[in-house]
C-alpha cells in the first residue's frame, strides 16, 4: 500500500481509479448519465454511474435532492449489505435500489474513506461487470 492509498479519497479519485482499470471508458447510460463502463465499446456494462439529482434520493435533513451521488455496483447483495451496514463508511442505499447490487455514496463524503478503500470498492465493481478473461488477466482470479 502506498502513502497515496492511505489519504482521504477525493471526488477526482473516482475517474483516476476507473480510468486505470483495463478496457474501461467513460460513456453514458440511461440516456445521458455519465457512466464508467467495461469493456470499451457497445458491449460495455456500467460499473460506476454519476447519478443526477432525483426525487428518490433526498437528504433527510434538508429535503434537498442529492446532487453529487455515485452509484457503484457491488459483487453481490452480501457485499452491498456489508458496505451499507458499516457505520464507518459513507455508503448507503435507497428504496429505488432495493433490488440491485449497488451502493450509493455522495462525492462530498468520499473523504470518510481512504483512496485505497475507494479503489477496492471500484475494482470490485469493475470485476463484477468485466469479461472473465479480463478479470483473470488483471486480478488473477475468475
Amino acid at each position: 500500500m502506498t502513502a497515496q492509498d492511505d489519504r482521504p479519497a477525493r471526488p477526482e479519485d473516482v475517474d483516476e481509479i476507473c480510468a486505470a482499470l483495463p478496457e474501461t471508458e467513460l460513456g453514458t447510460s440511461w440516456g445521458d448519465v455519465p457512466t464508467w463502463k467495461v469493456p470499451r465499446g457497445d458491449r460495455g456494462k456500467g460499473f460506476v454511474l454519476y447519478r443526477p439529482p432525483h426525487s428518490s434520493a433526498v437528504d433527510p435533513e434538508t429535503g434537498q435532492m442529492y446532487d453529487d451521488l455515485l452509484v457503484i455496483t457491488t459483487p453481490t447483495a452480501i457485499e452491498k449489505a456489508a458496505l451499507v451496514e458499516d457505520d464507518s463508511t459513507p455508503f448507503f442505499t435507497i428504496e429505488h435500489f432495493r433490488n440491485t447490487d449497488a451502493v450509493l455514496v455522495r462525492q462530498s463524503r468520499l473523504g470518510e474513506i481512504t483512496r485505497g478503500e475507494l479503489a477496492d470498492v471500484i475494482t470490485d465493481a469493475w470485476a463484477r461487470r468485466a469479461p472473465r478473461r479480463l478479470v483473470r488477466e488483471h486480478l488473477g482470479d475468475g
